[in-house]
Parts: structure tokens; C-alpha cells; sequence
């Protein structure tokens, strides 16, 4: 991913936002806030032929070095794209990379109504963790996420 991504990556971000199911976030951030908030390091994009049809990225889970093999997976997919693999490539495709950095970590938080999302992480070997219940309020109402991780099999055995 690029800096000249944004406006696909954002537009497709909005998208997400507008299901309600898929993140706490009411609107999709500038490129410094959400540049800010992201690892350097593996921000992928799938293109069709046209343009950005999906993207992924990671988040510290935390500051402290002791954490510094863990974070937290954002996985986007435009309406018109999903259904057709390309949330597969890029989430396989963000593991790859994020061992290449030393993850050894990673987690993801999902709506358990976006069953979509907890299939595709499950195929690719995230575990349930568990049920974060009322962790978070969205648009006033109280939401559970189900908590995932997929630990490496190269990285900090």
C-alpha cells in the first residue's frame, strides 16, 4: 500500500464502516491519523485490473516492546470484490508478511455477526480466543467482538 492508495483504500474502509458490522469506527480517518495508528510494515492492497479492490493492515496491540510480535489485523474488502477470494489472498497473503517482521501474533477482534470475516480468519488457522462481551459501544448500542489469533508456526518458537 501507498500514500496514493488512500482515497481506494478509504473509500473501501467507508464501505465497511457503513455495514455497522464491521469495526467501532463511525467514519474513515484521514491518511495521517490511520497512517499513525498502523505498523510500517505489511499494508497490502489487491488490485483487479481497474483498481483497489481490497486491502490489509496491521496495528500495534500495544507500545511496549514486550509486544513487539503482536498485532492486530484489519482486513477490508469492497462490496463489488467480495465473494471472489480476494479477502483469502490478502488476509494468507498479511500472514506471509508479517512473519518476514517478526510477528509471532496475530489477533483480530470481529463482530460475531460478520460471519464472513470469522470464516475467512478461521480457514487461514486463527483460533477463537473467546467473547469479549460489551467490550464497546456503537452508535449507542453495546457490541461483543469474538476474539481470534493465529499464532506462527516460524516466528518465536
Amino acid at each position: 500500500m501507498r500514500e496514493t492508495d488512500w482515497p481506494a483504500v478509504r473509500e473501501i474502509y467507508r464501505e465497511g464502516i457503513e455495514t455497522g458490522d464491521a469495526t467501532f469506527q463511525t467514519a474513515a480517518p484521514e491518511w495521517p491519523e490511520w497512517d499513525a495508528g498502523h505498523l510500517r510494515h505489511s499494508r497490502l492492497v489487491a488490485r483487479d485490473a481497474a483498481a483497489v479492490g481490497g486491502w490489509a493492515a496491521l496495528s500495534p496491540v500495544s507500545r511496549r516492546e514486550c509486544y513487539g510480535g503482536v498485532a492486530e489485523v484489519s482486513i477490508y474488502v469492497a462490496a463489488a470484490h467480495r465473494g471472489q477470494g480476494m479477502g483469502r489472498s490478502l488476509l494468507d497473503a498479511l500472514v506471509a508478511e508479517s512473519e518476514t517482521h517478526g510477528i509471532w501474533t496475530l489477533q483480530a477482534g470481529i463482530f460475531p455477526e460478520n460471519r464472513a470475516s470469522l470464516a475467512l480468519h478461521e480457514c487461514l488457522g486463527f483460533r477463537h480466543v473467546g467473547m469479549r462481551e460489551r467490550i464497546a459501544q456503537r452508535d449507542g448500542r453495546w457490541r461483543d467482538t469474538v476474539l481470534l489469533e493465529r499464532r506462527s508456526k516460524e516466528v518465536g518458537l
